[in-house]
């Protein structure tokens, strides 16, 4: 296992753009060619080593046998693991916009909050944040309508509005709450929140399954009430305790599902 580990020396203003930090590209580099990776700062370009205190041990025969450590205030750096699809990230703070956007394999863990767009139109992988998480989580991007299309993000504490906003494929697990319309234009796919819902989840959805196990401000009209269930079997596993089935949205002649726990 190759272990890079990346201490932000400074805290910035201007976001810094890490779309050329992944283990695929990193993992057969030295430490000068990794010093001398270009990074960019608004209009600027950066060397990597000029924001960063580098260190490396071991090596990697391939990129899934890389794990990039970042630490320091990293609330200012944005597209953490962009386009990523092998090997593992952990970035120890809070991240700035895009983290896991449009990722197909590896593992990012996030040990804190991360900004809007978390997962964006990611389609593989594993995504962790142990922490709260703003708005447009596993959603497409502004003018497009394909959203998360596969691969899980699992949010340990919060989540903001239009979460999984044209979700098409995936799982989707948040701890804590979730603010208005979750599940919103879904396709397919599974969202589980076990917190509370501000109010609208499935709004015009067509297909996938949502379950919520807190409260529900409130339900779109066009949510048909189907069935109240005991322990219903949901993608694959039982949940403990009494559920209503919801069938939406009719305004779209949408099949999603929508499960209520009394």
């Amino acid at each position: 296992m190759k272990i890079i580990n990346l201490k932000l020396k400074e805290s910035v203003k201007v976001a810094l753009e890490f779309d050329n930090v992944l283990p695929e590209l990193l993992y057969d580099k030295n430490i000068q060619q990794i010093n001398d990776i270009i990074i960019y700062q608004g209009n600027k370009e950066r060397f990597l080593s000029e924001l960063f205190e580098i260190k490396i041990s071991g090596d990697a025969e391939n990129p899934d046998d890389c794990k990039i450590v970042l630490d320091g205030d990293l609330h200012r750096i944005k597209y953490i693991g962009n386009n990523m699809a092998h090997g593992t990230i952990i970035a120890n703070g809070d991240v700035d916009l895009h983290v896991a956007a449009m990722m197909s394999g590896g593992h990012i863990i996030v040990n804190g909050d991360a900004e809007s767009y978390a997962g964006r139109e990611m389609t593989g992988g594993l995504l962790e944040i142990k922490g709260n998480v703003k708005e447009y989580c596993g959603s497409s991007y502004i003018g497009e309508w394909r959203g998360m299309n596969g691969g899980t993000i699992i949010i340990g504490g919060s989540c903001g509005k239009q979460l999984a906003d044209c979700m098409l494929s995936g799982n989707i697990y948040i701890k804590g709450d979730c603010d208005i319309l979750a599940g919103i234009h879904m396709s397919g796919g599974y969202i589980e929140i076990e917190g509370n819902v501000t109010s609208w989840p499935g709004g015009q959805m067509k297909k996938g399954v949502i379950v919520i196990k807190g409260n529900v401000g409130e339900v779109l009209q066009g949510f048909d009430y189907q069935e109240s269930i005991c322990h219903p079997l949901i993608n694959g596993k039982y949940h403990i305790g009494q559920y209503d089935l919801y069938i939406g949205d009719s305004t779209t002649r949408g099949k999603g599902q929508l499960w209520i726990k009394r």
